[in-house]
């Protein structure tokens, strides 16, 4: 009964995808919608959707197509105890995806290309600024290849102007800041803080 999620930019978004006697694969977008999608985010610990997408919005995946007309209420505990139909006329150009609440991407805004600037976070949907207080090289590495921006050359600080304010501490390097350690809009760790900043050494290409 696993469930992953593929093709997004964190493991809070992307194309359903269920595993069924050892074969990964997809659900139809026929009647796909949000009570749907947010059965998906609970059982991956998401929290809740914030959009249902249908059309292969996160690419045309493989393997069977598992479900069809997938009918959850928005209670179930599991994707798999949703009314569904197995028989199907989809092709994967219909597969269906999620974007989860607890799904988190970034962005550099205000530096010389897409690879230099003010942190910024996009989470539980809206754009935030991130905390410097323990914005160290191993954050600013993560983000930098997360990015495809290479390596940090330096962390310039800058004004928070957003509403919400994001900490990270990462105890190694991680692939993502999603899976360091984070949280969102506690006044402590922010105290006195500026807006962290980043310039990798990749350029925006």
């Amino acid at each position: 009964r696993a469930l992953r999620l593929a093709g997004g930019r964190s493991r809070c978004e992307g194309r359903v995808e269920l595993e069924l006697e050892g074969t990964w694969g997809t659900v139809c977008d026929d009647g796909w919608d949000v009570p749907d999608a947010d059965v998906v985010c609970r059982q991956l610990q998401c929290g809740h959707a914030v959009r249902a997408h249908g059309n292969a919005a996160f690419g045309r995946g493989h393997g069977p197509i598992l479900r069809d007309e997938v009918g959850c209420q928005g209670h179930e505990r599991d994707l798999w105890e949703c009314p569904a139909t197995l028989e199907h006329d989809c092709s994967h150009k219909e597969d269906a995806g999620v974007v989860c609440s607890e799904h988190q991407e970034w962005r550099l805004s205000g530096g010389r290309d897409r690879c230099a600037g003010r942190v910024e976070v996009f989470f539980r949907g809206t754009w935030s600024t991130v905390c410097n207080s323990t914005w160290y090289e191993t954050e600013a590495t993560v983000l930098c290849r997360t990015l495809g921006c290479g390596d940090v050359l330096q962390r310039p600080s800058f004004g928070h102007t957003l509403p919400g304010k994001m900490v990270y501490l990462c105890g190694s390097l991680q692939p993502s800041l999603a899976q360091c350690q984070w949280t969102f809009n506690k006044s402590a760790p922010c105290y006195q803080s500026w807006a962290a900043g980043v310039i990798c050494n990749g350029t925006g290409s």
